[in-house]
């Protein structure tokens, strides 16, 4: 969906790039799988098709149904449960995973994808991780690397560094990044969960449209005054020389995304 119009292409990008990152994981036919963060439910979607009429998966996300646009996550959870994959589906909105309660080894995968800048704080997530260590089996985490491999993508580098420095500044908003982490910080908070790292690979993102999101919100942050204005002075001022560069290099839109990553540990 974009602009309240049906983008069936678009779809088809966000679908095969999820399809990437469940096959670098290894879920299987019969797999049961929780799923933090499931959003709008693009990887919940995969997920329910990769584990297969005996597979069960559980998507969580602590937002409101009401959250979203211009779908929202309770439409869009409505939506994938009235299809073909909603009997082997549940989704729990409104819910914090770290007050959710699961039997142990109640699952073979734990997924986040694409979901830990969500996050507010590195504990928060390390405690997240934690939560979910006795009730599965395998971890599986995706996110954007911050190491770009062609220069068209420092814009969407930019965009990311520059929330995270909002959002750190002290000027806290609902937007897609809350906190920022590298690929060594991800390593970090699992192991500082419980979780030993396994495999790490690349997966194909060619056509994904995140950098250009998050290029526009970020250059919608910067024009909000209310927002800037609860930032500290020399905050306010990097930021802003971000957003002179974001606007020098980025193209209007069909920005590459960062390099996107995959991980699993056990």
């Amino acid at each position: 969906m974009a602009g309240g119009v049906l983008n069936p292409a678009g779809q088809a990008v966000q679908t095969r790039f999820r399809i990437g990152l469940a096959d670098s994981w290894g879920i299987a036919p019969g797999s049961s799988v929780l799923e933090i963060g499931c959003g709008q439910g693009d990887m919940t979607a995969v997920l329910a098709d990769a584990v297969g009429p005996d597979g069960r998966v559980v998507g969580i996300d602590i937002a409101a149904p009401s959250y979203g646009a211009p779908v929202t996550l309770g439409q869009s959870a409505a939506h994938l449960l009235a299809g073909p994959l909603g009997q082997r589906t549940e989704i729990r909105l409104a819910t914090d995973v770290l007050a959710a309660s699961f039997p142990a080894g109640a699952f073979d995968h734990v997924v986040l994808s694409q979901c830990s800048w969500y996050f507010a704080s590195y504990e928060q997530l390390r405690d997240t991780l934690a939560r979910v260590r006795p009730w599965a089996r395998r971890l599986c985490l995706s996110e954007w690397d911050l190491r770009p491999t062609t220069v068209e993508q420092v814009p969407h580098l930019l965009a990311v560094l520059a929330q995270g420095q909002i959002e750190a500044g002290g000027s806290r908003g609902d937007g897609n990044i809350r906190t920022v982490f590298g690929r060594d910080d991800l390593h970090r908070a699992a192991a500082d969960a419980g979780w030993r790292i396994g495999t790490t690979a690349t997966v194909e993102a060619t056509g994904m449209q995140d950098a250009d999101w998050e290029i526009a919100a970020t250059l919608d942050y910067v024009g909000d005054t209310a927002r800037m204005s609860a930032l500290p002075a020399e905050i306010r001022r990097l930021v802003a020389t971000q957003a002179d560069l974001l606007r020098a290099t980025a193209r209007p839109r069909g920005n590459p995304a960062l390099p996107a990553y995959s991980v699993t540990a056990a």
